[in-house]
């Protein structure tokens, strides 16, 4: 599912927590920095016709990484936990 440009949801975030935490009802997803839960509730009933229970939101801190012997960052940003 692709959400569109400027929505407040970015993209599903697909990892091994949020597989395990998806057959209990939580959904977890990459989102914009600048929105709310109000705005992820709107767009999540928008693109799945479903209403959100409870949204919590967490920070992606940004991590040091080594790639081909030259420093750099990974990308920080925001993910939502969506109860359904």
């Amino acid at each position: 599912m692709s959400f569109p440009k400027g929505s407040p949801v970015v993209k599903p975030r697909i990892t091994e927590k949020a597989g395990l935490l998806a057959q209990q009802g939580v959904y977890v997803f990459d989102v914009r920095m600048d929105v709310n839960s109000k705005q992820i509730a709107a767009a999540i009933t928008e693109a799945y016709k479903v209403v959100p229970v409870k949204i919590n939101l967490s920070a992606v801190k940004s991590k040091a990484m080594f790639v081909r012997g030259k420093q750099g960052r990974t990308v920080s940003g925001k993910k939502a936990y969506v109860f359904l």
